[in-house]
C-alpha cells in the first residue's frame, strides 16, 4: 500500500507491491523520510529522498510513484512522465501508474500517446472513472479509444504489400541465406531444411535421418550450411552440394550459430557454455 502524500490527494493503489520483494529497511528509511519532508514542504529535499530510496531499491513502487506525484505537483511534468514510466516497465497493470502516465502525456502535448496509454486501462478498473472524464478532456471517450488503439496494432501488424510470406513451414526456427539469394529454413517439427528461391518459390532442400531437430542455421562464404539439432546434440554440416554429415557430436541441447571468419560459434544449452570451433573448409 502506498504510503499517500495526502495534500496531493494521491490515490492508495489497491495493488500493492507485493509482487516485489520487501524494500530494505534503508530504502524504507529513505522512502519514510521523504513523507515527512513533503510535509514541511520541502520540496526538492523530499524528491532527493524518493530518488535515493529508489536508488537502494529499484523495484521501490511507491519511492517511484511519490517521486513523480510530487514532480507533477511542481509542475515538471516531462520529469513526472519518465517516472511514471518507470513504474509501468516494473508493473504494467499498476493502472493508477498508467492514467498518471496517460494525464502527464496530455500535460505534455502529447495526446496520442495519452490515448495509447489510456487504451491500457480496463474497465474493471478503479481508476476507470477518472480515466473516462480524461478521455473526455482528450474529445473521445473510452470505447472509441479502445476501438481506435486495436485498429491501429491490426495495420501495424499487417505485411507491407512490397513484402512475401512463405507459408506452410511447419514450425520454423533457424534461417540462413547464401550468395546467391537463396533462402533456407528449418523446420523444427518435420525435421525438413527449405530452401526459398529468389524468385519465391519454396523447395525441400533437405529431409535426411541425419536432421533431427533443427534450431539453429549459419552458412559461410563457401556456400556450407551449418545445422544445430537440439534432439540429437550435434551440429550438421551440408556442402553447397547438398551432402549432408556430422560435423560436431556430444554437443547438449545446441542452439545459435554464428560465424566470424573461419570460427564456428556454437551455443550450447546443455551445457550453459559457447563452444568455438575452427573450420576447415
Amino acid at each position: 500500500m502506498k504510503k499517500t502524500l495526502t495534500a496531493l490527494l494521491i490515490l492508495a493503489s489497491l495493488t500493492s507491491a507485493a509482487a516485489f520483494a520487501e524494500p530494505p529497511n534503508a530504502a524504507k528509511l529513505i522512502y519514510n523520510e521523504g513523507v515527512e519532508l513533503y510535509k514541511l514542504g520541502e520540496y526538492e529535499r523530499s524528491m532527493a529522498a524518493f530518488r535515493k530510496a529508489t536508488e537502494l531499491d529499484s523495484n521501490y513502487i511507491d519511492a517511484y510513484y511519490n517521486l513523480g506525484t510530487v514532480l507533477e505537483h511542481l509542475q515538471q511534468y516531462n520529469e513526472a512522465l519518465t517516472v511514471f514510466k518507470q513504474i509501468i516497465v516494473r508493473k504494467p497493470d499498476d493502472y493508477e501508474a498508467v492514467y498518471k502516465a496517460a494525464y502527464l502525456s496530455m500535460k505534455t502535448g502529447q495526446n496520442d500517446k495519452a490515448k495509447s496509454y489510456l487504451s491500457i486501462i480496463p474497465s474493471s478498473a478503479q481508476i476507470a472513472p477518472k480515466a473516462q472524464q480524461l478521455a473526455r478532456q482528450l474529445q473521445t471517450d473510452m470505447q472509441t479509444i479502445k476501438k481506435e488503439e486495436k485498429a491501429k496494432e491490426a495495420e501495424q501488424t499487417k505485411v507491407p504489400p512490397s513484402n512475401n510470406v512463405f507459408n506452410d513451414i511447419p514450425s520454423p526456427t533457424g534461417i540462413t541465406t547464401d550468395t546467391e539469394g537463396n533462402v533456407y529454413v528449418a523446420g523444427f517439427s518435420d525435421n525438413t531444411i527449405y530452401k526459398i528461391t529468389p524468385d519465391g518459390k519454396k523447395l525441400v532442400y533437405i529431409k535426411d535421418v541425419r536432421v533431427n531437430g533443427p534450431i539453429g542455421m549459419v552458412s559461410d562464404s563457401n556456400g556450407n550450411i551449418y545445422i544445430s539439432n537440439y534432439n540429437t546434440n550435434n551440429i550438421l554440416k551440408v556442402s553447397s552440394d547438398g551432402a549432408a554429415t556430422i560435423l560436431l557430436s556430444n554437443v547438449p541441447k545446441p542452439y545459435g550459430m554464428h560465424i566470424s571468419g573461419n570460427i564456428l560459434y556454437i551455443s550450447s544449452q546443455g551445457s550453459n557454455a559457447v563452444i568455438k570451433y575452427v573450420l576447415d573448409n
